[in-house]
């Protein structure tokens, strides 16, 4: 009955010793995480803008023009517009021919991957998914290239918290 006892014990103190392991770890993950979108944001000037809408009601709307007034430079890339918030519409990435810092992808998680092939081809600081846009694939594509990747991050939302701190 002791031995049992004892050995039981010994099961609870290693489970409790892994789970500690564990949240600290995720801790020391998401500190990492926050700081790399501090530095995103903190270094970045020109972001460019995949699937930016015209229409006010779209979130991508409503996030390019937050990122213009807190002072960023957006570029709207989406082919069916000649210009998006006074700004010049690029069909695509390779059109721009300025220095793009982040590539924001508001896009289908489906259907982005050809957006971040091409976007690793410019080799902005970082690759930017929206909030509830998920992509391993693209994740483990530009950490191939060695560029940082945000996903199910809203830049806006990220921008504002982290300046109000």
């Amino acid at each position: 009955m002791i031995t049992i006892k004892r050995a039981n014990n010994a099961a609870v103190h290693r489970v409790r010793r892994e789970a500690v392991v564990d949240v600290n770890a995720a801790k020391e993950e998401k500190m990492a995480e926050e700081e790399k979108t501090k530095e995103i944001l903190g270094t970045s000037h020109t972001i460019a803008m995949v699937g930016l809408s015209p229409s006010e009601e779209k979130p991508s709307n409503g996030v390019a023009r937050y990122l213009k007034k807190a002072g960023f430079r957006v570029i709207p890339v989406n082919p069916g517009y000649e210009e998006i918030l006074g700004e010049k519409s690029y069909k695509s990435l390779s059109d721009i021919p300025d220095k793009i810092d982040v590539v924001d992808i508001f896009m289908r998680a489906d259907r982005l991957l050809p957006v971040v092939e091409e976007a690793i081809k410019i080799k902005p600081k970082a690759i930017w998914l929206q909030l509830g846009i998920v992509n391993e694939e693209a994740r483990a594509l530009a950490g191939k290239a060695g560029i940082p990747f945000v996903m199910d991050k809203c830049m806006k939302i990220e921008h504002s918290r982290l300046t109000a701190q």
